[in-house]
């Protein structure tokens, strides 16, 4: 590899908008009808298979050795080294319903570690992205997590579980409790721009589960990168292919883990 974690992080944005560009366009003229359904309440069009497409062949030129796990499987390319992670279009629901929050994510993992993670939201034309020990920004200005440290004081954002209810009645205990403590309670529907106003300190923590390695893998390098902390619940490191993550600002990350984990465990 030729280039540095910057530079790849810089054409990954533009990556990133161009995609972003050709969703806002086609959302002028989508039909609910084009829509397909992959499994209870988890549904695909033809932009998100398209917007893939065109991310794929874009990032191949820029490390022509790399590989990818991508939301829609339209490429099977298993890199040695760097793999993108990929999800072209993170909101798919919101996307086919008209509400304005969906984005783009892009992340890059050299080997078991996270490098590069870009997430375009499209609605506002924000581009959030980071590269290892580079920092954290947000269309060219530096971002950092909240310094909120009062549980009180702090909005927070979850995903409601869709379409795994095996948690169901430990996942509303933990809601009770963050919504009776908490100054807030957020649901966007996407998991990757929950994960960007974290890094920017909109939401001053984030958890959910039943997660894929694509909903997560660039914002959590992005929350990193900005100051934050992310876990598993419980703990530990596997979030990216372990179907559940918390998020949060280095203040309230140890209440954060311990009752999400106490709930949810």
């Amino acid at each position: 590899m030729s280039a540095t974690y910057r530079q790849l992080c810089e054409l990954t944005c533009e990556i990133a908008r161009s995609a972003g560009k050709f969703m806002a366009g086609e959302r002028k003229s989508f039909d609910i009808s084009m829509i397909e359904t992959k499994g209870l309440h988890d549904l695909v069009s033809y932009v998100d298979k398209e917007s893939e497409k065109q991310i794929i062949e874009q990032l191949s030129k820029i490390l022509p050795e790399s590989g990818f796990i991508a939301e829609e499987g339209t490429s099977s390319k298993h890199g040695e080294r760097y793999n993108w992670v990929i999800d072209p279009l993170d909101g798919t629901t919101n996307f086919i319903q008209g509400v304005p929050i969906y984005a783009v994510s892009i992340g890059l993992m050299d080997g078991d570690e996270l490098v590069v993670g870009v997430v375009y939201e499209v609605g506002l034309d924000e581009c959030f992205y980071a590269w290892k020990e580079g920092g954290a920004y947000l269309n060219g200005k530096a971002i950092r997590v909240s310094e909120r440290d009062n549980i009180h004081d702090a909005l927070l954002a979850t995903g409601f579980p869709y379409n795994d209810f095996s948690k169901l009645d430990e996942y509303l205990e933990l809601l009770k409790w963050t919504m009776t403590n908490a100054r807030g309670v957020r649901r966007l529907g996407s998991a990757a721009t929950d994960l960007a106003y974290v890094a920017c300190g909109r939401f001053d923590s984030f958890w959910e589960y039943d997660l894929k390695p694509w909903d997560v893998a660039a914002g959590a390098l992005i929350v990193r990168e900005a100051g934050g902390v992310v876990t598993d619940f419980k703990g530990g490191k596997d979030y990216i292919f372990g179907g559940e993550i918390i998020a949060s600002n280095a203040l309230l990350a140890e209440l954060m883990l311990e009752k999400v984990g106490n709930y949810m465990e």
